[in-house]
């Protein structure tokens, strides 16, 4: 499906949609694949969501559903719609039960647990199960299709729960929410309605909607799918895209605090080990420290001695684009992955319309994404850790290259303890990002639904796992850049006699300098470095203000745009 515009601000506290002053763009449903910034463009930026009027596809939905109907008319055994489900398929359900047998399966689903998901997953949720059924092998009506279309334009989104789904059959009971909420089952289902809690009911009403009957096949082709734990691992791997960038930011800021060279990310090296993403980073090096005052430019091969320094950089910045490479391969898989389960239908029984069958299926299993936001998190894991490096040698005057210990502004403050503090923050967040790189798809229950469910992808909960670990780096990615300022400000004196870095970075770092120096409210300074004394800032307010920034797609994103586009 078409892309229609490259990724805006964020806005997660409250959607842009037209309706209330915001944005005009489209997402058209039916036509061609969905891409992850679709998704994220709907789910975040409030873009409108219009279906297709291709009268092929429109057909092939109404298709399905005639099929539907006939099978039920004349008894033909398909199951969920004249069979009991899972471990109960055994089951005949009589033609004259068999919409009964939809509507009860809502309220025998409504069991979650725990917390909301945000509106934003929820919405990606809609997004991708109304493009699960426009293939027309779901047997569901186009108005309930219609409806989903209705709720995303109009910025109501179903309260859903973040625990109650193990992947196998789909995200059954997250669905039934989603799927309760549409048809208006009753005051029990909740949505947001822009802003204002309502229930399912008086919502539907304030859109002038009746409340629906499922007709057979509807509820199962509705909850029957990989639609949620799809829709936050969209979101996921955008998120990790971007703080994949900022990651390399906040490296190439480290590298010019610490007078590091850029030779080790010549392109002689990385062309005779040519992995894809080791390239990759290798290049976006060079391009971040190019015109960069801070470095030891040794592209021509120069080797100098530096008294009590080694000749050649520690391994943390020698073998970064080696230890990146996989990373940036992995996401880059991970999220071809996603893409194929965005535009892929997957509920049970498929029906073949121009065959006139339907088959049996488990189209519904959630293994790609159970593996794959098991694998996300463990690259996240692997980001922070090397960042964690770098601050510790930026902060070890051993090993820093004459940058005051725990980076102190003003020396002459004897009780000045610079970013002590600071480190240890890092220190306490990053062995809980490499603790949740742990992973859960092989921990599955083999018992479940009377052992019908028996082997089980726990794609929602590796989803929910990678949405908590995006968050969590958000804030350890605050903690870096704030490291990375205060470095670069040291150097500059260093270097230059005046903590201005504007005049020493790169034009690359520069953007993200100065991003993060506007967030916080700390405009540079030749006087002084971004902290001087220790009382002057509350640094907790300044990795509030980063984290924010970068969740929200602020400036501190825009500033490495261009290395988010390098590294597609």
């Amino acid at each position: 499906m078409k892309k229609t515009a490259s990724f805006t601000k964020s806005t997660t506290s409250r959607l842009s949609s037209p309706l209330y002053g915001g944005s005009e763009k489209t997402v058209v449903l039916g036509e061609q694949n969905l891409t992850i910034e679709d998704v994220a463009n709907v789910a975040r930026h409030g873009f409108l969501v219009r279906i297709t009027d291709n009268e092929k596809v429109l057909e092939g939905v109404q298709a399905s559903c005639d099929y539907i109907h006939d099978a039920v008319e004349s008894g033909q055994p398909i199951y969920g719609v004249t069979s009991g489900f899972g471990g109960m398929a055994n089951v005949v359900v009589s033609r004259e039960c068999a919409a009964l047998l939809q509507n009860n399966l809502m309220r025998y689903h409504k069991v979650g647990a725990g917390q909301k998901l945000s509106i934003a997953d929820v919405r990606a949720a809609m997004l991708l199960r109304a493009n699960s059924h426009l293939y027309g092998a779901s047997g569901i009506r186009l108005e309930l299709i219609q409806r989903m279309e209705t709720f995303l334009n109009a910025g109501v989104t179903p309260h859903v729960h973040e625990l109650g789904s193990i992947g196998a059959s789909g995200d059954l009971t997250p669905l039934a929410y989603i799927c309760g909420s549409l048809v208006g089952l009753d005051s029990n289902y909740i949505v947001d309605y822009n802003g204002e809690e309502t229930d399912a009911p008086t919502a539907l009403s304030r859109l002038n909607l009746e409340p629906l009957q499922l007709l057979p096949k509807e509820g199962l082709a509705m909850m029957n799918g990989t639609s949620v734990m799809t829709a936050i691992a969209a979101n996921c791997v955008y998120d990790t895209k971007v703080l994949l960038a900022l990651a390399m930011g906040a490296h190439a800021l480290a590298i010019q605090g610490l007078n590091g060279t850029n030779q080790s990310f010549h392109p002689f090296i990385h062309q005779l080990k040519p992995h894809a993403g080791q390239k990759k980073a290798a290049a976006q090096m060079l391009n971040l420290l190019a015109g960069s005052r801070l470095v030891r430019e040794e592209l021509d091969g120069s080797h100098d001695y530096r008294g009590e320094h080694p000749i050649q950089d520690r391994y943390s910045l020698r073998c970064l684009p080696q230890y990146m490479g996989p990373i940036v391969d992995g996401i880059e898989e991970i999220a071809r992955h996603i893409e194929i389960e965005i535009n892929s239908a997957t509920d049970n029984p498929l029906i073949d319309v121009e065959n006139q069958a339907s088959y049996h299926g488990g189209n519904f299993l959630g293994q790609y994404i159970g593996v794959g936001m098991d694998q996300l998190r463990y690259y996240i894991g692997l980001l922070a850790k090397h960042l964690d490096v770098q601050i510790a040698y930026l902060v070890a005057p051993e090993f820093n290259n004459g940058l005051p210990a725990s980076l102190v502004g003003n020396q002459e403050r004897v009780v000045n303890m610079g970013l002590k503090g600071l480190q240890i923050t890092g220190n306490s967040i990053m062995p809980l990002l490499t603790f949740y790189g742990n992973s859960i798809a092989d921990r599955f229950p083999t018992h479940a639904e009377q052992f019908n469910q028996n082997i089980n992808s726990q794609g929602f909960a590796s989803a929910n796992l990678a949405r908590r670990s995006v968050d969590i780096f958000q804030q350890y990615m605050a903690i870096a850049l704030m490291f990375g300022v205060q470095a670069v400000d040291l150097r500059t004196y260093a270097m230059a006699d005046h903590y201005d870095a504007r005049d020493t970075l790169s034009p690359a770092t520069k953007k993200l300098y100065m991003a993060v120096r506007d967030v916080v409210g700390q405009p540079p300074s030749a006087d002084r470095p971004y902290i001087w004394n220790d009382h002057e800032q509350p640094l907790d307010l300044h990795i509030a203000r980063i984290a924010e920034d970068i969740a929200s797609g602020g400036q501190i994103v825009e500033a490495v745009n261009d290395i988010l586009s390098s590294l597609k």
